[in-house]
């Protein structure tokens, strides 16, 4: 089997020759160093040389997608003002009238040219690797942006229309920019991923409620627009998200991304206890402690324990996917080994 074979019967809960495997994204600083150590020159070199089963290609991380705009981001959250945290108040944060909402200049879809990402697929595809792609679709740190984090949460309770308001622009333009995204390069992928980093180390940034209510409805449009191009849906969210796993699965999620190790909840026994056989596993390679600082060998024991633990549907990868210039490359090899068989 090719990459592209393998995960497309991973991803269909069907045999395949081994468990996958997925590089992730190192870190610009971590790319440098790797680059250097494996002899390459680009990330689509360093995924070939490490064995990488697929390739994650988005025009949302490509500025030329969406040059025309103007601007340095997709969305002026800021009204051009750089970002200082996290509970930065954004140019929605005093809006209590939904009619401020429909008169702010929201981005036009039309302006995007996915000419450089669509050759990005065609390129990694070629490779015999299995391709993920669509827009990165992440509206609820959109909604943090545009209203400050904390301002967002409270708003939820205090102004729910409002919130539903900002909501419904910002997915709105995500499934219109991924139909136009999906109807030129769907034919050549073999899943959306996208993703909303929804837990902290401890537990859910928000309640299950709220997430069913304010976030929940924007992934199920997401996941059943992918369906509908015959593509499967990767849903990519860090932190302790065990309680709304269920509700993921019933809105169509295929695969989760990237299994945080060592948040609360997430134990790999746990989650395959709860979930195997209802979605596939991509992750969970201990990122804060076991890939900086273990051994070689301490890294293939667990990565040979994860894949006991989540069986079939799994493909081994970092628990975070922006590996950080302190893995060696020692250990992603070791990853990678156990991964494919060693």
């Amino acid at each position: 089997m090719n990459g592209k074979d393998r995960i497309t019967a991973i991803l269909n809960g069907e045999p395949a020759d081994r468990t996958g495997f997925w590089l992730g994204c190192p870190a610009d600083e971590t790319k440098a160093i790797y680059y250097e150590y494996f002899g390459v020159s680009d990330d689509l070199e360093l995924a070939v040389t490490l064995g990488s089963d697929f390739y994650w290609v988005s025009p949302e991380l490509d500025p030329s997608s969406w040059k025309s705009l103007g601007r340095e981001r997709l969305f002026d959250e800021w009204a051009g003002r750089p970002r200082t945290s996290l509970s930065q108040p954004g140019v929605l944060a005093e809006c209590e009238d939904v009619a401020e909402i429909e008169a702010f200049p929201w981005p036009d879809p039309d302006c995007l040219d996915f000419t450089s990402t669509i050759e990005a697929v065609d390129r990694a595809a070629s490779t015999g690797m299995a391709v993920f792609g669509g827009m990165w679709v992440p509206f609820f740190h959109k909604l943090c942006n545009f209203f400050g984090m904390e301002n967002y949460f409270v708003k939820m309770h205090t102004h729910p229309n409002v919130v539903e308001a900002v909501t419904e622009h910002v997915i709105d333009f995500y499934l219109a920019a991924n139909r136009r995204c999906l109807e030129q390069m769907g034919a050549k992928l073999d899943a959306v991923f996208f993703g909303n980093d929804l837990g902290s180390q401890e537990d859910l940034l928000i309640s299950p409620a709220a997430f069913e209510k304010f976030v929940l409805p924007g992934v199920e449009k997401v996941a059943t627009q992918a369906r509908s191009f015959g593509l499967k849906t990767v849903f990519h969210s860090c932190g302790a998200i065990s309680r709304i796993i269920p509700m993921l699965i019933d809105a169509g999620i295929d695969a989760l991304n990237p299994l945080q190790a060592k948040a609360a909840g997430m134990e790999a026994e746990k989650l395959g206890r709860q979930f195997r056989g209802h979605l596939t596993f991509i992750g969970g390679v201990d990122t804060q402690e076991l890939l900086p600082f273990g051994t070689p060998e301490q890294v293939k024991s667990e990565v040979r324990r994860l894949k006991e633990v989540f069986g079939q549907r799994y493909i081994v990868s970092p628990s975070h996917e922006t590996l950080l210039p302190n893995v060696p490359p020692e250990n992603v090899l070791a990853m990678r080994d156990a991964a494919t068989g060693d």
